[in-house]
Order: C-alpha cells, then sequence, then structure tokens
C-alpha cells in the first residue's frame, strides 16, 4: 500500500508540473497497472468529492453517473493506443494513458474555483474556452513529453487526444453525481397540477389587489419583474425591494412583483411576459394618468443582444427585450414613470426607453457585464448598492443612483473587476416634475 501511494503522489506531482507547464520527463510517471488503477481510483474520489462541494454536501448519491465518468477510461486507453500506433511504441501506452490522467486532479480542482471567478470577471464564456484550451495544451504536451517530437506522428497524435476531449466534452452527457432537492425543484414543482392552477389564482388575485389612484394626490405604483428562476438571490432581491417600496415609498397597495422562482411558486405569479403586460396594463388602468408614476423594477440575467433570461422550467418563456418592454408601457398608457433594469448589458434598455417623461437606470452599460450573481448572495452588486444602501439615505432616484455609481465603482476597481458602467437617463419633463418634490412620496 505504502508503495502504491508513493507511486499515486509522484503521479500526481508529475501531472502537477505538466499542467503548469514546469519540466517533466517521462521517466517521472510511475507506471503499471496498478499505478495507473490506484490514479483512476484518486481522480474519482476527487470528482467525487468536488460534486459534492458544488452541491453544498447536500442531496443523494447517483449511481448512475459513475457511468459517465466511467465512460472516460476507454476513451483514454483509445487515444493512447492511437499515440502508440503513430509511434510504433506500442509497449508506451500505458505510459500515455497514465500521463494524459495525471493532471486531471488539477483539471477538477480549476474547475471547482472556476464558476466563481468567470463570474467575477464577468466573462464565463471566455474562460470556458480558456479552460477547454488548457486542457488540450497539457494533453497534446503529455504526447510530447512521452513520445517526442517527430513528424508526422506528433501531429496525428494531436488530432488522436483533440478528438478525445471533443468526444469527452461535446458527446458524453454532463452529469453531477450528487442530485440536490434544489435541482429537483427547479425542474418539477410547476408541472405539479395544483402549484400549475395556483398560477392563474395568483395572478388574478396580484392583479385584483391594485388600488386605484385617489384624485389629487400623486402616487407611487411598484411593478417588480424577476423572469429567471435558475438563481435565488433574485427572489431575495426583489422580496427586499418590493417591500422597502411599500414600507418606505407608500406603494402598499398599489405593487404587484412577478417572480420566477421554484421555491415561490405558491406566493408569487411567475415572471412571464404575458403576465408583465397584464400588470403594466392594470397599473395603467388604476393610475391618475397624469398624476400618479410607475417605478418599474427589472432583475435577471442579460446577454449582449440585450435580452433577458426567461427560466422558469419546464416552461418554455419569451426573453424580454428592450422593445417588447417600450410596447408594453405605450400600450398600457403610463406616462410617468422610473424603470430600473439590473442586468448585464443592460444599458442597451436606455435607448428605446428614453423619454421626456422617463427616468431609466441600467446596470451596466450596453456592452459591459454587472456582477454578484454567485451562489449564496442575496443582491447583485447594484442591487445592493442602489436599493439596499443608497435608497436607504436618500428619497431621490436620482441622487440614489449617484451614491450607488460612485460605490460600485470602488468596489469593482478594489476587486480588479472590469467596470460595469452603470447608465441613467433623465427626461427633462420628468426631472422638472421632480425638482420640487418632497424627499420621499406621498404615503397612503
Amino acid at each position: 500500500m505504502k508503495f502504491e501511494l508513493v507511486a499515486l503522489l509522484r503521479n500526481l506531482l508529475a501531472g502537477l508540473r505538466l499542467a503548469i507547464f514546469l519540466p517533466v520527463r517521462a521517466f517521472d510517471y510511475r507506471v503499471s497497472v496498478a499505478h495507473f488503477s490506484v490514479l483512476l481510483g484518486f481522480n474519482f474520489a476527487l470528482w467525487v468529492a468536488s460534486a459534492a462541494v458544488r452541491s453544498g454536501f447536500e442531496g443523494e448519491f447517483d449511481p448512475a453517473a459513475i457511468m459517465a465518468y466511467l465512460a472516460a477510461v476507454p476513451l483514454v486507453l483509445g487515444a493512447a493506443a492511437l499515440v502508440a500506433h503513430f509511434y510504433r511504441a506500442h509497449g508506451r501506452l500505458l505510459l500515455v494513458a497514465t500521463a494524459l490522467s495525471a493532471s486531471d486532479a488539477c483539471f477538477e480542482l480549476v474547475g471547482l474555483v472556476l464558476p466563481a471567478v468567470a463570474g467575477l470577471a464577468g466573462e464565463p464564456r471566455a474562460a470556458a474556452a480558456l479552460f477547454l484550451l488548457w486542457i488540450w495544451a497539457v494533453s497534446v504536451r503529455a504526447v510530447v513529453v512521452c513520445m517526442g517530437t517527430r513528424r508526422p506522428q506528433v501531429l496525428k497524435s494531436a488530432i488522436a487526444v483533440t478528438a478525445m476531449i471533443a468526444i469527452s466534452f461535446f458527446a458524453f452527457p454532463r452529469t453531477e453525481v450528487w442530485n440536490t432537492a434544489g435541482d429537483e425543484d427547479t425542474i418539477e414543482p410547476l408541472a405539479e397540477e395544483p402549484l400549475f392552477h395556483l398560477q392563474g389564482r395568483l395572478i388574478e388575485r396580484a392583479l385584483a389587489a391594485i388600488n386605484p389612484g385617489r384624485s389629487g394626490v400623486r402616487e407611487l405604483y411598484f411593478v417588480g419583474f424577476a423572469p429567471d428562476a435558475s438563481h435565488p438571490g433574485f427572489l431575495s432581491e426583489m422580496r427586499f425591494v418590493r417591500r422597502l417600496f411599500d414600507e418606505r415609498f407608500g406603494t402598499g397597495g398599489r405593487s404587484i412583483a412577478l417572480i420566477s422562482s421554484a421555491q415561490a411558486l405558491d406566493e408569487f405569479p411567475i415572471a412571464s411576459v404575458t403576465n408583465l403586460s397584464r400588470a403594466l396594463a392594470r397599473v395603467g388602468e388604476a393610475m391618475n394618468g397624469d398624476e400618479d408614476m410607475l417605478f418599474l423594477f427589472v432583475s435577471a440575467h442579460g446577454d449582449p443582444d440585450h435580452h433577458l433570461s426567461a427560466v422558469q422550467p419546464p416552461l418554455d418563456l419569451a426573453p424580454l427585450t428592450p422593445t417588447a418592454l417600450a410596447r408594453m408601457l405605450q400600450e398600457a398608457g403610463i406616462k410617468w414613470r422610473v424603470i430600473v433594469v439590473s442586468a448585464c448589458y443592460s444599458g442597451g434598455f436606455v435607448e428605446p426607453l428614453r423619454d421626456a417623461n422617463t427616468i431609466v437606470i441600467t446596470a451596466s452599460a450596453p456592452d459591459r457585464s454587472s456582477f454578484g450573481c454567485q451562489t449564496g448572495r442575496e443582491f447583485t452588486y447594484f442591487g445592493e448598492a442602489y436599493f439596499r444602501d443608497a435608497l436607504g439615505r436618500t428619497g431621490s432616484f436620482e441622487e440614489a443612483f449617484a451614491i450607488a455609481k460612485e460605490a460600485l465603482a470602488r468596489r469593482e476597481k478594489e476587486e480588479k473587476l472590469t467596470p460595469s458602467l452603470p447608465q441613467i437617463w433623465v427626461g427633462p419633463a420628468i426631472a422638472e416634475r421632480l425638482k420640487n418634490a418632497p424627499d420621499r412620496p406621498d404615503k397612503d
């Protein structure tokens, strides 16, 4: 046992040196059927442990996922056999297979922290591409270290390694060995008949609860829209913001929140574009058009095409776009409005929504990411800076933006993030209307 553990440590060390491009030689690896089996066993145990960390040490072990993992073993051996054939060195098959597997622990550990790092950097796709390129470069280096650089053998071997990685990443199913309760909740609840039928009653009750405006009194209405159930932070943030407006800005009885979330299907109507259109139409009917004002808060993931994510399995929901939102507001006849969009690339909402009677605030520029959607957070960075902190100090939506923008710039600089560059448009007519307004709107 001690002999096998020493061999394992030497293989892992060689794999680490290979992965970080330090000098390594073929005879640094310990090669035998037993050594290779122990290495595979260690990699499997690390894969299971990493999956447990990702799941928060919750859920149930899924034995079926083991088959997907074990399917990679003959794939590695097949690639190693091709490499050995190309070099006419069949006795080195197990050496190549060991070298191809010895760096897996490095890949697993980096993959564990990669989503958080990519989220902070705001470039998840680029991070995934760089991760895949790294694995490919290390695998090709493993061939060169074990077999040399003879041509055309090394070129043929590089093709074999590329095929191995492509099949592993794109043909094999990506399966987690731990099934968490959270994963099940995001897929199944709305498919249950009681919750499915409850949704119709929830939206009808929420619309009916919106009180009409009082003549001669300027009042504020609130609509919240969080259409992405994949991140629980959108739910907690929207709950806080609605409560803030009901208590501090007097929107109680004049507010509605539409939230897609597996945890709140019996509490809120889902945030579909159809429900948003109905909510805005109802608010438009209830408001005194020349007196009252709407505060619309939208929070979701955004993409470079300025579409907001819409996730509520098993439904296939349409994403919200700037032009669709502008059309809904126009059709609802809502004159005075403050619109806050918290999402990556949300600056793309400014131009379609801007007019003389509107304030548009976005968490980022049209070509920039915003931050704070990591697992475990209750607020996005923008939501925390604007709603929790800035609006706790002032009732002015414009002044709160200035406070939040400065705070975000400091935080992003400290964390070495690409600046999100929050945007604001203030129409001249609404600016004049709010100039002499009190620090907080009238309450009931």
